[in-house]
């Protein structure tokens, strides 16, 4: 008897699972279609947190998590392609992370080193014209890295279809720190004037400092649960008015539908803006018009005393 119940309920959830799938699918792809009926943004920046507490919480190891984690990235790449994003920036290593325990940054940097190998040999890289680059301070990464990083860059530095930006030992400020201080030293040698000095020179020294600089951030996504940009790309979101999600699954269980969730936002807060602009220029032009017919008021109250006055 026992055993029965436990096949039926093995069944049960068997057709849960299957029922709950097709309604998945079904809400993703009306989702899918409804997103791409409006302005899709250009670039994206992710926040992929939440690897060792995935990983705690199924009582595996923290490495566990980051490999999860690496799979999911490699989901989301083709994801943000397919729905037409140009700019993908991917949050890989702060310089915060130097701080936990050698034997997981060594953990990290091997599969980051995987998975730059992997990019560089995929044929869909060199299909979908995927221009890859890693921001960050490199001077702090080990020889290896550096190296399958440079070849990979230097394999995809033509493609312009879609731009993968991978920041690793970066770190907001620091970025900031660094470009003020080589535009110093090109005052300082006379290769440019303090008066040159504006927000587009500054952008182009930000890393990576050769090349076209990454652009201003349309949406940002933080995975986790937390609600903060955590020193990423201060510059490139501060004052471009972008978007921020933040969603709670941790960052291996980010699912397609998150994704789209987050460019729904993205839309909607794009929509208010653009209404609250037009609702600012109707008021404008209304203000305008109030005063004009104001000044004919005036004009004819003083045409007509005039002729009050020549008639009497």
């Amino acid at each position: 008897m026992s055993w029965n119940r436990g096949i039926l309920r093995a069944g049960l959830r068997l057709l849960r699972d299957r029922i709950f799938s097709i309604f998945y699918r079904e809400y993703e792809k009306r989702l899918e279609i409804d997103i791409l009926n409006s302005e899709i943004p250009h670039h994206v920046a992710v926040i992929m947190d939440g690897n060792r507490r995935y990983a705690g919480q199924l009582g595996k190891t923290r490495s566990y998590g980051h490999v999860m984690g690496a799979e999911v990235t490699e989901k989301v790449i083709e994801w943000c392609y397919g729905i037409g994003i140009k700019q993908l920036t991917l949050y890989a290593f702060s310089t915060e992370n130097f701080q936990r325990s050698e034997e997981e940054v060594d953990g990290l940097f091997n599969l980051i080193n995987e998975k730059f190998l992997k990019i560089y040999s995929d044929p869909r890289t060199h299909e979908k014209e995927m221009q890859v680059r890693v921001i960050g301070d490199r001077s702090k990464l080990p020889a290896f890295l550096n190296e399958s990083i440079e070849k990979t860059e230097k394999a995809t530095e033509n493609y312009r279809k879609f731009h993968l930006n991978v920041a690793i030992a970066y770190g907001g400020r620091q970025d900031i720190i660094q470009a003020v201080r080589d535009i110093a030293g090109c005052i300082s040698n006379g290769k440019l004037s303090l008066e040159e000095v504006d927000e587009n020179l500054i952008s182009k020294h930000l890393y990576p400092a050769q090349g076209v600089s990454v652009p201003n951030v349309d949406l940002i996504i933080r995975t986790g649960g937390d609600e903060r940009i955590s020193n990423f790309l201060p510059w490139q979101a501060n004052g471009s008015e972008c978007a921020a999600y933040f969603c709670a699954p941790f960052w291996p269980e980010f699912r397609k539908i998150d994704l789209l969730r987050s460019i729904r936002i993205y839309q909607a807060r794009k929509a208010e803006r653009k209404q609250e602009q037009s609702c600012r220029a109707l008021k404008v032009v209304n203000f305008l018009k109030i005063g004009n017919c104001g000044e004919k008021f005036e004009g004819i109250g003083q045409l007509q005393s005039v002729k009050r006055q020549g008639i009497s």
